[in-house]
């Protein structure tokens, strides 16, 4: 398919089809890259939880996987005040 390259303001642009935007999964966002002379426009990756398995993984080989919280709360809520 061939685009033609348009003005917005100081900037050149091109106008992407409905349908390929759809196809390609397009939301509000894209990420862009420049790769052997090519240009590269992605989707932005939706996945808040990405890389937490090998992150959790290497905290438990440096055994950093310790309680956040302190050992003296009091979990079954004796003490607490409503």
């Amino acid at each position: 398919m061939k685009l033609s390259i348009i003005s917005i303001g100081n900037s050149k642009g091109i106008r992407i089809p409905k349908t390929i935007l759809k196809q390609c999964q397009f939301d509000k966002e894209a990420e862009i890259e420049v790769r052997d002379d090519k240009l590269i426009i992605k989707p932005v990756e939706k996945k808040p939880r990405k890389g937490w398995k090998e992150a959790f993984g290497s905290m438990r080989k440096r055994d950093e996987n310790a309680l956040f919280t302190d050992e003296s709360l009091d979990r079954e809520m004796k003490d607490w005040e409503w």
